[in-house]
């Protein structure tokens, strides 16, 4: 696959390692994928993401956003806009299943700011299509990441005891394994690539191995039959 050669990825996320691999595996040239280290919080932070990539390569093709703060969010998309415009580019957050019409009161801050992200993607869609930019989001599941110990976790076995306990019933997770970094890249990758997905504006992809289609009733049948 060739689609990727050409296009200036930039990457703002926790596995930015998996999706730099992807988009290569894609087609894309490792040298056109930037990686930068930097506060995407913070007004200096975004402002250095993206001179560096348009001092390096004069151009940004693709943006993949993944932040906590939905405004930071929105201020990289604005800061990147002439250039996505001029590209005719794409956009695609990183969102959570946590933003889906479910409640999670352990996770509520972070569940709130995803599903304003969601909000966020379908509105700028319709906008910035009319400029030839689309804008779509993946919704991941429990993937293998550090989230929980970011989360309040204790250390890596703590998490490593939950993922095992939350994979062990298709009850829970229907496809009984939790999902890696590469899982979500790849869903990224599609997402990126007009020739593959051209025809989808302003959507939120969910990648979770089925956990959204399992409903209370079944995990309570289930432990009822043990």
């Amino acid at each position: 696959m060739s689609r990727f050669i050409g296009k200036v990825v930039i990457v703002t996320a926790m596995n930015q390692s998996a999706t730099k691999h992807s988009i290569i595996d894609a087609g894309g040239k490792e040298d056109d994928v930037n990686v930068v280290v930097a506060d995407v919080t913070d007004a200096v932070g975004r402002e250095q993401i993206v001179s560096s990539t348009v001092q390096k390569w004069g151009k940004i093709d693709v943006l993949s956003v993944q932040e906590r703060n939905t405004s930071s969010a929105i201020q990289m998309v604005q800061l990147t806009r002439p250039h996505l415009v001029k590209a005719k580019g794409e956009v695609v957050n990183i969102s959570s299943i946590a933003g889906q019409p479910k409640g999670t009161p352990k996770f509520m801050y972070y569940a709130m700011a995803k599903a304003a992200l969601d909000q966020m993607t379908r509105a700028l869609a319709i906008e910035l299509i009319a400029e030839g930019v689309r804008v779509n989001s993946v919704s991941p599941g429990a993937v293998l990441t550090k989230f929980c110990q970011n989360a309040g976790m204790s250390d890596a076995d703590t998490a490593k005891v939950f993922y095992e306990k939350f994979a062990s019933s298709e009850h829970s997770l229907p496809i009984r394994e939790i999902g890696q970094p590469e899982d979500i890249a790849n869903v990224i990758a599609f997402l990126a690539d007009r020739h593959a997905s051209r025809y989808i504006i302003g959507q939120t992809i969910i990648a979770d191995g089925g956990s959204m289609l399992v409903i209370a009733a079944n995990a309570t049948s289930s432990a009822g039959q043990k």
